[in-house]
């Protein structure tokens, strides 16, 4: 059973940076792909950013330049560095292995204008 935990949320003035973690037990972290997602209140949930097995990384349009989605194979944990924080960018964040039903809890993040 694979689980997964996020931690690193919290409340930040805009133009402020977090780092999000999500520590990844009970599989093969090296060969998973992973992904960041958000969901905000009365919206979808969306991909925010992903990294696969080999360190390529794709970003939505909304956040590139300022997040950086990376992982650390060693401590089977998976970062999401966010930076120029903005109100729009909050959101509860998860972590999760794409296209499966292997999903974080989710980590609060509020941008305060």
């Amino acid at each position: 059973q694979v689980r997964l935990v996020e931690s690193g949320g919290g409340l930040v003035q805009a133009g402020g940076s977090l780092r999000l973690s999500c520590v990844v037990s009970g599989g093969m972290f090296r060969i998973y792909a992973m992904g960041w997602y958000r969901q905000a209140p009365g919206k979808q949930r969306e991909l925010v950013a992903n990294i696969n097995s080999a360190g390529g990384t794709n970003y939505a349009d909304s956040v590139k330049g300022r997040f950086t989605i990376s992982r650390d194979n060693a401590k089977n944990t998976v970062y999401l560095q966010m930076n120029n924080l903005k109100p729009e960018d909050t959101a509860v964040y998860y972590c999760s292995l794409p296209a499966t039903d292997y999903w974080g809890q989710g980590t609060q993040v509020t941008v305060s204008s």
